[in-house]
């Protein structure tokens, strides 16, 4: 996708973090936008935010974890600007904890947001972006899932997360490959990155009371709270940065997007363990300080 003046963008997720730097990238390139977010003081803000930068621009409280708001955030698009051209299933919430404390509720939400999230938005907007190429003359279209590092490692103490971005990037990669197939101008993408400023680690703020755990945080859920607040309050690569490398992967028909190129030397020692049958490699090798802490604050000896 080369061009991007007047195309029309879904971004879930866009009243924050990724989701916003990916809106005022699309202003500053002449985009239309459509911004979809469950926080609505926050989308009413980013909104307001862009149409005084001269956006064209609308915002859909939508939960992306429903079907159907998200079929009528797709109806919203069409009814305001009759096209789509990128969508960004951008929407995500994190959560940890050891594996098997993680409660019926954490699994719905975390599955919900991050994994439900985008299979709608794949399954909705991908046949309605195959329409708009039928009767667009030269149509450009790319779809862009957020995942994590996380979809591609598997970090003690923060499972459910894990599972959650791993299904993305399996979900991503077979879209890319579909889309191959029967040769559709649309593109699509994933975006892996690590620990960047970007509010996630303050996700509970915005948990639905459908799936709440009126339960008390266990040790391990409190450590990794902990442990998520400082590593991505502390990143050092900026969400303006990521959405950046997110909109040059885009043009440039890139498929895997990362915030820390550095990182995948752990990646690919997993997919060496996995080729090679041996047991997983300690994820704490080179750190083994983390582990120790890890350790402390869940009182083991």
């Amino acid at each position: 996708m080369k061009n991007f003046k007047d195309k029309v963008a879904v971004i879930t997720g866009g009243a924050s973090g990724f989701g916003r730097e990916f809106a005022l990238i699309g202003t500053r390139l002449g985009m239309k936008l459509v911004l979809a977010d469950v926080q609505q003081d926050a989308l009413d803000k980013t909104v307001a935010e862009l149409q005084g930068m001269g956006a064209q621009v609308i915002g859909v409280r939508c939960d992306v974890r429903k079907a159907e708001q998200v079929q009528a955030l797709a109806d919203a698009t069409m009814d305001k600007f009759g096209a789509v051209h990128l969508v960004f299933n951008n929407a995500g919430v994190g959560s940890g904890g050891l594996i098997w404390e993680n409660s019926m509720a954490d699994w719905e939400w975390v599955l919900g947001v991050n994994l439900w999230g985008v299979i709608h938005g794949v399954r909705i907007f991908t046949p309605l972006m195959l329409a708009c190429a039928k009767k667009e003359a030269g149509y450009e279209g790319h779809i862009v899932n957020t995942a994590s590092m996380a979809g591609l490692l598997n970090a003690p103490n923060m499972g459910v997360y894990n599972v959650s971005k791993h299904a993305v990037v399996s979900l991503s990669e077979t879209l890319y490959h579909d889309l191959q197939l029967v040769k559709a101008p649309i593109g699509a993408s994933v975006l892996c990155p690590y620990f960047v400023p970007t509010g996630i680690h303050r996700s509970e703020r915005n948990r639905p009371d459908d799936v709440k755990d009126g339960a008390a945080p266990t040790a391990s859920q409190i450590a990794a709270q902990a442990v998520s607040d400082k590593a991505v309050t502390s990143g050092k690569v900026s969400a303006t940065e990521v959405a950046q490398r997110t909109f040059d992967a885009i043009a440039n028909g890139q498929f895997y997007v990362y915030s820390h190129p550095q990182a995948l030397g752990n990646v690919q020692t997993r997919m060496e363990d996995i080729v090679t049958q041996r047991n997983p490699t300690d994820p704490f090798a080179a750190a083994p300080q983390v582990r120790e802490l890890l350790q402390a604050k869940l009182n083991i000896k």
